[in-house]
């Protein structure tokens, strides 16, 4: 396939369909979780649920970087916008995520805090050199594809000198993430999700590749599919994973060969190990501390990191008990079992970062999910 809508195309979807339910043993469930936002959004989008047997059912997984992220953290970025010499940079979709108390970045914006929305991290950089007198911080946040970047824009404030750039790391890894929600004493009971698969994001992948989740396939006994976006793409990572339940393997498989390799993107690799270390722990919003899952900016450029500079902390937040999304992002729960979902949870008023970004699964649920329960209705 070569253009976009042939990986659209309805007939292809409904043969497809037939083969997954041809392929699925009738006597037994099959539960995969889909880790990335961008997938959810897909399965919502083009009603993917609708063309699987009963016994096939899709767990939304953590797989957005807006969602993931601490309440704590949160209140640290709107802590360090409050500083009158801070111009905060960060993404729009963090702009409105509520820290404690429903606080945000915009509202401390609106409060007099000098909060910027950027587009990359190009544009902070932009704005340390046209505010010399200003300490300028890049508020990072994203999975593996986005800290390529950070890694680019710091090695160029090092190299130009700019005493007035630095960075706070939110940077996080996937692989990590994915071995936790199965083997965390934490996440288990009655409400941690019973996973036989996993569809592998394709973003991450295109940067770090298929061979980082081999040996979580090996260990833990799960396969692991690499998709693309498109509906045909997930179906088919569907019927490859059902394929491998059926036959007892538990293997990396990659369906979108055609942007993902075995040894992915090397030179970007390089470039974010010269720059950025594992931490070893990072917090993530429902999953709770997860070991070797966060990248921190190296001591060579501790002069550029601003969590060292500002002597950032992360404390106690105060989270929303009504909002449940820390057990959506882990798989237990779903977006309408939440009571504020839709009512007073929406996009424009979202109560929790699963509602704000459009990769999380509130908003895609909202966005499309509503109108199929409606049909059904």
């Amino acid at each position: 396939m070569k253009y976009v809508d042939e990986l659209r195309d309805g007939a292809t979807a409904r043969r497809l369909a037939a083969a997954i339910a041809a392929e699925a043993d009738p006597d037994r469930g099959y539960r995969f979780m889909e880790f990335c936002g961008g997938h959810t959004h897909a399965v919502f989008r083009y009603g993917v649920p609708d063309l699987l047997p009963p016994n096939v059912h899709l767990i939304h997984g953590p797989g957005c970087p807006v969602c993931v992220l601490p309440v704590g953290r949160v209140d640290a970025a709107i802590e360090l916008a409050r500083r009158p010499e801070v111009i905060l940079c960060t993404y729009g979709d963090l702009l409105r995520v509520p820290g404690s108390r429903r606080s945000s970045l915009l509202r401390a914006r609106a409060e007099g805090a000098d909060v910027r929305m950027v587009y990359s991290p190009a544009d902070s950089l932009r704005i340390a050199r046209e505010h010399p007198d200003r300490e300028v911080v890049f508020f990072a946040i994203g999975f593996e594809t986005t800290t390529p970047p950070t890694a680019v824009v710091v090695r160029r404030a090092e190299a130009e000198g700019l005493a007035n750039f630095s960075v706070v790391s939110n940077h996080v890894l996937t692989p990590p993430a994915m071995a936790h929600l199965l083997d965390s004493p934490e996440l288990d009971g009655p409400a941690a999700p019973s996973l036989d698969g996993f569809i592998g994001p394709s973003h991450v992948s295109t940067i770090i590749g298929s061979a980082p989740y081999e040996p979580f396939a090996r260990e833990h006994g799960r396969p692991v599919v690499i998709a693309g976006f498109e509906p045909l793409d997930v179906m088919q990572a569907i019927r490859m994973l059902i394929r491998q339940v059926n036959a007892g393997r538990a293997e990396v498989e990659n369906e979108y060969t055609r942007a993902v390799t075995r040894v992915g993107n090397r030179k970007a690799q390089e470039l974010v190990s010269a720059v950025f270390a594992v931490r070893e722990s990072f917090e993530w919003r429902g999953m709770g501390s997860v070991p070797g899952s966060g990248l921190e900016v190296r001591p060579e450029y501790a002069h550029l990191d601003a969590e060292r500079r500002f002597g950032v902390a992360v404390g106690q937040p105060r989270e929303n008990r009504a909002c449940i999304c820390p057990s959506v992002l882990r798989g237990a729960a779903r977006p309408t079992e939440c009571t504020l979902f839709g009512t007073t949870c929406t996009p424009d008023h979202p109560m929790g970062s699963c509602m704000v970004s459009s990769e999380g699964a509130c908003a895609a649920h909202y966005a499309y999910g509503r109108t199929r329960e409606r049909a059904e209705a």
